[in-house]
């Protein structure tokens, strides 16, 4: 323990910040974790699922506290390991910290079955994750600078090679900062970004802006409390308002800074950035807090006119730090796949999981091209690459680096019986993002029994794109799906984005109706058919697609290239639709069209769900009806659709309300 202690005074001398594993029982290791906490003057911020000494955070909150510094912490990954929180509370420490990870035995650690996987790998209860594990301890047990401590073992504190003495941020801009400020100060009007990865001064960079600009400044972020740092340095300049409330107000100002841009949905991020008249957005590269260079990519694109600017000085911690090292190891938060050029010819091959063990290089370059093409990564992404079941990759594998990845998901394949719950909205169990939309909002209650996979991502190198690598991947995943009966896509619908999946021949079955939060479009979906049972699914779904078309076209504010159908008459599917909606839970929008048609055939005045279907507003709707809200006008709008099926076909209405409500007992 002497020995600790120096080396702990040496690391706050050097700037430095280490990883510390204890691994063990339960008892013990938390045992020597409060021993290390009596020694050792500091914070200790334990982030744990299970109650722990104050100060103490479950691993879900720990992105509020992003923004904010500590002094030494405890990670507990006892039953399951958030490892997108791991790396956050890495970033959180300042220099001379210990950052304590609290784990089962690690001979045992890969066999054992890890909470956290149920939030990532759509299985119902915990799995086991042994290449995420493996490829952890690996990285652990080769860094010089890890230290671990096993049960039954003495702790073991390795020499260490003096290093410089580390001189911390005194309050004044370091050099790289000076610039940009200088830069700044001279923006005309429009909009800039600041990247970096965490602890280089981003945060401090824009607290100096606002205390240099003589004019008004206004702060957002996705949570004021991460805005600590800023404030610091911002002095009485700071003026925060949340993204929403700043919308909504008429404020105005100078500038506008976005701490951690990229955490904010892309639609209200492109509405703030256009109301004010110089804009900096700051956002952190590494993936654990969803962003990386997929911001860049995507959102920061459409601004031709953008500056960009990036720090790589720590200043948080010396250059080198120990703890950054294995925390962007073993998290592959690094991105040098993106640094080489393919080169040589191109060819294609499969790449399984088991990869992680054998060859690790290939799997974790594909991770890097397929995180680095979507601003919403997290280590999530990483843990369900390496073990979740029915996961498939492709690469487009060149001379040099991939040139292209492809993930595909295995879904689809429930039973009969649930398949139906999905459909009228009893079940909606993890996983089969299409297979279950496509029953949950589809017209065939037993689409989810299909066999399909699903690309999940596909990503072509920037150096190697317009060469036809991205419909060449699709192909390989086109033969890949044989035995299948379809190949699916989900994606945020663009036109470029489509036509590109339709030249690879996938036919649109369904459009959303709400943006999605992340890249402000609608959800699409397609398929291209393999069997005759995934061509009668396409060609339904794309024809019930079109015959709702014109109900759909008021709620959506983009213009799609389909021809809407004037078949207003109501089928036997409407039939079965309705059922669904009147007396289970299928949503009002997926039974937009069937509803329409129907208010066509009866006179009734049913003001709840003709107002609704009109676009009324569900607040106007419920002060009229005098309903108590939205749970209340959506029981008023199934009892009303009920009562016109009745009025059409009182015999029909019961029997299939009796057929409908026995699939709730699956």
């Amino acid at each position: 323990m002497d020995e600790l202690r120096a080396l702990t005074a040496t690391m706050a001398q050097e700037g430095l910040r280490r990883l510390l594993v204890i691994s063990g029982d339960e008892r013990w290791t938390l045992a020597q974790a409060e021993h290390l906490r009596t020694m050792l003057v500091g914070d200790w911020l334990s982030v744990s699922p299970q109650a722990m000494p104050e100060p103490h955070c479950p691993p879900g909150a720990l992105m509020t506290l992003l923004g904010r510094e500590f002094h030494h912490a405890v990670f507990d990954a006892r039953w399951g390991f958030d490892v997108a929180a791991f790396a956050a509370l890495s970033g959180t420490l300042r220099a001379g910290s210990w950052l304590v990870l609290l784990t089962p035995p690690l001979s045992r650690w890969a066999e054992l079955p890890d909470e956290d996987a149920v939030r990532w790998s759509d299985t119902p209860d915990p799995i086991p994750t042994p290449n995420f594990i493996q490829h952890f301890c690996h990285h652990i047990k080769h860094h010089p600078d890890t230290l671990i401590w096993q049960q039954g073992q003495p702790l073991q504190v390795p020499d260490t090679v003096p290093r410089p003495r580390w001189h911390p941020a005194c309050g004044q801009p370091a050099a790289e900062q000076a610039r940009i400020l200088a830069q700044l100060a001279e923006m005309p009007a429009g909009i800039a970004v600041l990247t970096a990865e965490r602890g280089r001064g981003k945060s401090a960079l824009a607290g100096m802006l606002i205390r240099r600009t003589a004019g008004k400044t206004l702060v957002t972020a996705p949570a004021k409390a991460a805005t600590d740092v800023l404030a610091s340095f911002a002095g009485e300049g700071y003026r925060f308002m949340a993204p929403d409330a700043l919308l909504a107000s008429d404020e105005t100002a100078d500038w506008l800074i976005v701490d951690e841009a990229a955490a904010i949905p892309g639609p209200l991020l492109q509405q703030l950035t256009a109301r004010f008249p110089r804009v900096l957005l700051t956002t952190t590269v590494q993936g654990y807090e969803g962003t990386g260079r997929g911001f860049l990519l995507k959102f920061c694109a459409r601004f031709p006119q953008l500056r960009a600017f990036t720090l790589a000085q720590p200043q948080r911690w010396a250059q080198g730090c120990p703890l950054e090292h294995i925390v962007n190891a073993a998290l592959l938060f690094t991105d040098a796949t993106f640094h080489v050029p393919p080169q040589g010819d191109i060819y294609f091959t499969p790449v399984e999981q088991q990869a992680w063990r054998t060859h690790p290089a290939l799997p974790g370059a594909l991770y890097q091209l397929l995180s680095g093409a979507h601003y919403r990564t997290s280590p999530l992404d990483l843990r369900r690459m390496m073990d979740a079941p029915g996961q498939h990759f492709i690469a487009a594998r060149s001379d040099t680096v991939p040139a292209g990845a492809l993930w595909l998901v295995e879904e689809g394949g429930l039973s009969p019986a649930l398949s139906q719950a999905v459909w009228a909205g009893f079940r909606r169990p993890r996983g089969n993002l299409v297979a279950q939309s496509l029953a949950a909002h589809g017209g065939s209650p037993f689409a989810a029994t299909l066999k399909a996979l699903r690309i999940s991502r596909i990503a072509v190198h920037p150096q190697a794109q317009r060469q036809g690598t991205g419909q060449r991947l699709v192909e390989q995943a086109w033969l890949a799906a044989q035995g299948c009966d379809y190949l699916s896509v989900s994606f945020g619908y663009t036109p470029e984005l489509w036509r590109f999946w339709q030249r690879c021949g996938f036919t649109l079955v369904r459009i959303g109706t709400h943006r999605e939060a992340s890249s402000g479009c609608y959800t699409a979906m397609a398929l291209r058919p393999l069997t005759a049972s995934g061509q009668t699914l396409a060609a339904h779904e794309h024809q019930r697609l079109l015959r709702d078309l014109r109900w759909l076209t008021p709620w959506l504010d983009e213009t799609f290239p389909l021809t809407a159908s004037d078949d207003a008459m109501l089928n036997d599917d409407d039939w079965q639709e309705l059922a669904s909606f009147a007396f289970a839970h299928r949503p009002l929008m997926a039974a937009v069209g069937s509803l329409h048609r129907l208010l066509l055939q009866v006179e009734l005045p049913l003001p709840a769900l003709r107002g609704r279907l009109a676009r009324q507003s569900e607040s106007q709707l419920c002060a009229a009806s005098g309903l108590s809200g939205r749970k209340a006008l959506l029981r008023q709008m199934r009892q009303e659709a009920a009562r016109a099926m009745a009025a059409l076909d009182a015999p029909r209405t019961e029997s299939l309300r009796e057929q409908v409500s026995e699939m709730q007992f699956f």
